[in-house]
């Protein structure tokens, strides 16, 4: 397919086929990741693939139980990395300015377009892949689970693998409620959200797995309207991250 079909084709893929990738793919892929754009190239991010079954076991138990962590053929997780930058520092000069927030964004942001390249080679090479943003359920622990130092903390985590589901493709949006011009424009968004409510209603009663009677407003309302993580703060506060 080409590259705009396989984009709009995306799906999350949960149940993997138990055979390895061949050698050398995850390879490529992960310089795929290399790949992708980084604010003033400064490529703060680590990735780690983990092959440590008990290991395995652990981040998945800490990641709400979640077996697909455990089963993938692989799993990565990928971490936000100013200890790179800040060894540089310690080398050349001159010293390095810790918790300033914009470069915990950078470094955030660099992670996520290297893994979202890293999941369109993975997948244009046939493979399925899941997001686990759960791991920053319990941040402390997995990071001393992986030994990360400070000025490193863990993103997400990445399951890789054949699928062995079939999912369907979940709807988004209208595009007019995300692309707008010159100004923002939330006026029709009230239309907008009524007709992807009625999309995602329709998908949710038809899918082939895990069909269930909800809409999009009602997740969002279900999220947005109680605290998310807020233990991150602190974690992030301790790791070196966001003071100033």
């Amino acid at each position: 397919m080409t590259v705009l079909q396989l984009l709009q084709s995306h799906r999350s893929i949960r149940r993997f086929r138990p055979e390895p990738l061949p050698e050398g793919l995850l390879a490529e892929i992960v310089r795929c990741g290399q790949q992708a754009a980084s604010s003033s190239n400064l490529q703060a991010y680590r990735i780690l693939r983990i092959t440590d079954l008990s290991l395995r076991a652990q981040l998945a138990e800490l990641a709400g139980q979640q077996e697909y962590v455990r089963l993938a053929p692989e799993f990565l997780v990928f971490c936000a990395d100013l200890r790179r930058a800040q060894g540089v520092c310690d080398r050349l000069g001159p010293p390095f300015v810790p918790g300033m927030t914009e470069h915990f964004l950078i470094a955030t942001t660099d992670a996520t377009l290297c893994a979202q390249n890293c999941v369109v080679a993975a997948e244009s090479q046939g493979l399925g892949a899941c997001y686990i943003g759960a791991v920053r359920n319990h941040p402390a622990e997995i990071s001393a689970l992986l030994a990360l130092p400070e000025q490193v903390y863990p993103i997400f985590g990445l399951c890789l693998g054949y699928p062995d589901q079939e999912v369907e493709v979940k709807p988004r949006l209208p595009l007019a409620a995300v692309l707008q011009e010159n100004r923002y424009d939330d006026s029709h968004d009230a239309e907008y959200i009524a007709q992807y409510d009625a999309a995602m209603h329709d998908y949710y009663a038809s899918r082939s797995e895990h069909r269930k009677d909800s809409s999009w407003s009602q997740e969002v309302a279900a999220l947005a309207g109680r605290e998310a993580r807020p233990h991150m703060a602190g974690f992030l506060r301790e790791r070196g991250f966001l003071k100033r």
